[in-house]
């Protein structure tokens, strides 16, 4: 069977670079002549080199030449065509080597050497819908106030999209949005409320795999295809006859976990999901079995997410690398739907004219650092894959400096040519993609920002990423201890190295202030949870005490439920809140 595979990948991959002459060729036919002649010359090496060395020579010339061949086809009128492809939960590191060995992803593969990736993109917030929230408004998750998957934007919030839609642009977004608020689980946003609460209960179920199907099962997530046949199709059978340019997202929950069904209707992700078929894309062989620190050892918060996150048991190395294995395989069926998004505008002979973008909202740790799932500052979680290919981008290039979700906003209307509006958080991408882009007005920092509030986690999470260094603080910065990274020569990161480098926290954390004062949007987030669960315990009335008790955390609640309400009262109390009040002054 692997041979098979790699019969196929050889024919598909001499097929693309193919497909990608006769798009040179096509766009060298409308250049000026002189400039025809010498790049027809360039078609003819290309196809001796193929003929006598194979696809990966040509495909390095011709990344030299497609960037190029696309910005002479542009002129001042041209306005490309935007696609973005959004997934779940999918592992950014997978995107460059030397992570993207141990799957095969050949249409990320095909997005990399013939558009830009970027090796240190990263998350705004490591959870759906806040991740979400800054990516469709440019903002970070503090200015936005997305505090959790229940609070995130306005549904009048005007999106990147809104503003290509306004701009002349035809505009579908189909699949997973989920940047609102008011979605997800009651268990999701009470757990989020009462992270504050000193108990220890778990709230996810075990992570555990499932292999359905045969090695002719390529639909496993059934929703997730039925979405990209709409995409698919609406490329076929709309876009290709428009006049003016067009944008399209498509969301997918893949590589998320699935539910869990056998802990009942409020069950988190904790499945991972796959077929035989999906499997055979994965090199078991190059699976890493990650380090773990003993849990004596560990960062209080990390030690809250590992336990709530139900992975505070013992695992064996065998439970380990399967789940991984199935990770990877999950994120293998994501390529494949992004490969039909691919081939609906090859098709269409929409490529060349069209800027195409793959991204997450973050990762998942598939069992790094004894955790699977998001909710953390480890790369696993916050790396997110960015890739970029289209009309004026560089080929073959690979970018080091830290980017993050919020410059999709500013990227997209710069390409679109949309005047970009003020009090973004995010900086455009285009000067770096682009040799003929402007100068920016505003010079691009070289730290990212990450943040998080939510559930699965005891205390408000600061990252900053400059360089080497990522630098992790909480709360107040106070009352927990915060940690370092140097991540080029702690790529796992086990070595918390903060008390050695006092200079560089300090230097890190000064950064961190000019962009959020931490203190207190955490204090404000601490007095938004107490308000938001007094209002609900509050609503339910005499119910209270049998709903709480039947959450996801229902298994531990029960053996000790006297000590868990006493302390959400001694903890309401704090702040003056009982289950008589209802909403107090403050943000919300």
């Amino acid at each position: 069977m692997r041979n098979n595979n790699k019969r196929e990948n050889l024919l598909q991959s001499r097929s693309t670079c193919w497909t990608t002459v006769t798009s040179l060729n096509k766009c060298l036919s409308s250049a000026p002549s002189q400039a025809a002649a010498v790049n027809v010359v360039i078609i003819i090496i290309c196809i001796l080199m193929y003929a006598m060395y194979g696809t990966w020579l040509v495909l390095l010339i011709l990344s030299q030449t497609h960037g190029h061949c696309m910005c002479q086809n542009r002129t001042t009128n041209f306005r490309p065509n935007i696609v973005m492809v959004m997934s779940d939960a999918f592992d950014g590191r997978l995107t460059f080597d030397p992570g993207s060995r141990v799957v095969q992803l050949p249409y990320l593969n095909y997005l990399r050497e013939l558009g830009t990736v970027f090796i240190n993109a990263y998350t705004n917030s490591p959870i759906c819908c806040p991740s979400r929230a800054a990516m469709w408004s440019g903002r970070f998750v503090h200015l936005t106030e997305s505090w959790n998957n229940y609070k995130c934007l306005d549904p009048n919030a005007t999106t990147w999209m809104d503003m290509l839609q306004q701009n002349g642009y035809n505009t579908l977004s189909v699949g997973k949005l989920d940047y609102t608020s008011g979605s997800h689980s009651v268990s999701n946003r009470v757990e989020a409320w009462t992270r504050d609460v000193p108990f220890l209960l778990r709230q996810e179920g075990r992570p555990v795999t499932d292999l359905v199907g045969d090695t002719s099962t390529t639909r496993v997530m059934t929703k997730d295809w039925r979405t990209t046949d709409i995409a698919t199709q609406w490329i076929h059978h709309k876009a290709a006859a428009l006049s003016q340019p067009f944008a399209l997202y498509m969301g997918l929950n893949l590589p998320h976990p699935y539910v869990t069904d056998s802990l009942g209707p409020n069950a988190g992700g904790s499945t991972f999901r796959t077929s035989p078929y999906w499997l055979e894309k994965v090199m078991p062989e190059l699976i890493s079995i990650p380090k773990w620190l003993p849990l004596s050892d560990m960062h209080p918060v990390d030690y809250y997410s590992t336990f709530t996150k139900n992975c505070s048991g013992n695992f064996t190395e065998q439970e380990v690398r399967k789940i991984r294995a199935f990770y990877y395989a999950m994120c293998a069926e994501t390529d494949a739907m992004l490969g039909q998004v691919i081939s609906a505008l090859r098709d269409t002979d929409l490529l060349d004219t069209t800027v195409l973008l793959f991204t997450s909202d973050h990762g998942d740790l598939a069992m790094e650092h004894r955790q699977f799932y998001k909710m953390s500052m480890f790369e696993g979680s916050s790396h997110v894959p960015l890739l970029i290919m289209g009309p004026g981008v560089k080929s073959g290039l690979r970018l080091s400096q830290p980017v993050s979700l919020v410059d999709i906003y500013p990227t997209v209307l710069e390409m679109a040519g949309v005047a970009v509006p003020g009090g973004l958080s995010g900086h455009s991408l285009l000067p770096l993609l682009s040799q003929s882009a402007a100068r920016p007005a505003r010079p691009r920092p070289d730290w990212v920002l990450s943040e998080y509030h939510g559930c699965n986690a005891n205390a408000s999470t600061y990252m900053l990423r400059e360089g080497q260094w990522k630098y992790i603080t909480y709360a107040d910065g106070v009352s927990v201890p915060p940690q370092l990274f140097d991540l080029m020569v702690d790529k796992e990161e086990l070595h918390n190295v903060a008390s050695k480098f006092p200079d560089v926290c300090r230097h890190l954390d000064k950064l961190l202030r000019s962009a959020v004062d931490y203190p207190q949007v955490s204090q404000a987030i601490c007095l938004y949870n107490k308000q938001q669960f007094a209002a609900w315990r509050k609503s339910l009335g005499d119910n209270y005490t049998q709903v709480i008790a039947n959450l996801r955390w229902h298994l531990d609640w029960q053996e000790d439920v006297e000590n868990n309400e006493k302390a959400i009262d001694e903890w309401l109390m704090k702040s003056g809140f009982s289950s008589e009040n209802s909403l107090f002054p403050g943000r919300h």
